[in-house]
């Protein structure tokens, strides 16, 4: 007698027809995704952006036993998914709007998988697919109004903790006067660039580190004022070193608070999912 072996369930997906359809889909977003890595490359604000795909690739294998156990339901809605992808795009590169040609590409993406594998598919590939579109920056208009009223948060952050080190300071909107000179926040150091590379760590912080929801959606949320915050200190500490001498709060020096207060601010987030986790020990213990 000769012992039973266990068949590995494989995946039912047409894989010629799948790549097939994934090479026509780059083909045609080719020139939008060119464009993107072009402004991932110059825009410091999206230095995340090449993590994005690379994590979602990643956690779609660590999924690759699930989905081979997954039964393909096809989906005409699909289809029509792809579709309103195509028009987004055509509408997107016609009147010059980035964020519309580019989230295009994601919508695209979304719509083969519901074509091709149905909601079982759609499921299983949420979080990774959601994930996608913090590759892609934010729309110009929205950029426009948060980066003037986070420049004079930081201004008013910074003014104040100067006066507490016994800084002499002088606020004039997004201007602080000290005794050795003029220092101005500029749209660059509004924070935004915190605040978008904060919320994609503490997204990709919380699904590998965390299984639940209510904590995963508190670390989400604590990235605006801990990166408001962090945006704060770095101001400050810019104050500090053009106090001390003002070479030191412009080229490498003026870069390298920028690397050290984001590394604070990730330490912060670390430092908060411990207490929740402990809390939410505590209470359940309690229970």
């Amino acid at each position: 007698m000769t012992p039973a072996v266990e068949e590995t369930p494989r995946l039912s997906v047409p894989w010629p027809r799948l790549v097939t359809i994934g090479v026509v889909v780059l083909v045609c977003y080719a020139p939008i995704l060119a464009r993107l890595i072009s402004q991932w490359i110059e825009n410091p604000d999206m230095g995340h952006g090449f993590f994005v795909p690379l994590v979602s690739g990643y956690i779609v294998w660590q999924r690759r036993s699930q989905l081979i156990a997954l039964k393909p339901e096809p989906s005409r809605w699909g289809l029509l998914i792809v579709i309103w992808g195509a028009i987004q795009m055509v509408i997107g590169v016609l009147g010059t709007e980035l964020f519309t040609s580019r989230t295009a590409f994601v919508i695209t993406v979304i719509g083969v998988i519901a074509a091709l594998g149905g909601k079982p598919f759609l499921r299983a590939l949420a979080f990774p697919l959601a994930l996608l579109f913090l590759m892609v920056p934010i729309p110009t208009v929205v950029y426009n109004q948060l980066t003037f009223p986070l420049q004079m948060l930081a201004s008013q952050l910074a003014a104040g903790a100067l006066s507490l080190l016994g800084i002499p300071v002088l606020r004039d909107g997004n201007i602080l006067e000290l005794a050795n000179g003029r220092l101005s926040v500029v749209e660059a150091c509004s924070g935004i660039r915190s605040l978008l590379s904060l919320t994609f760590l503490s997204l990709v912080y919380g699904y590998f580190f965390e299984k639940k929801t209510w904590i995963r959606a508190t670390l989400f949320l604590a990235t605006i004022p801990i990166a408001i915050l962090a945006n704060g200190g770095r101001v400050t500490l810019t104050g500090i070193l053009y106090e001390i001498r003002p070479e030191l709060a412009e080229g490498f020096f003026h870069e390298s608070t920028g690397l050290v207060i984001f590394f604070a601010a990730a330490v912060i987030l670390f430092l908060i999912h411990q207490i929740l986790g402990r809390t939410s020990h505590l209470l359940a213990r309690r229970a």
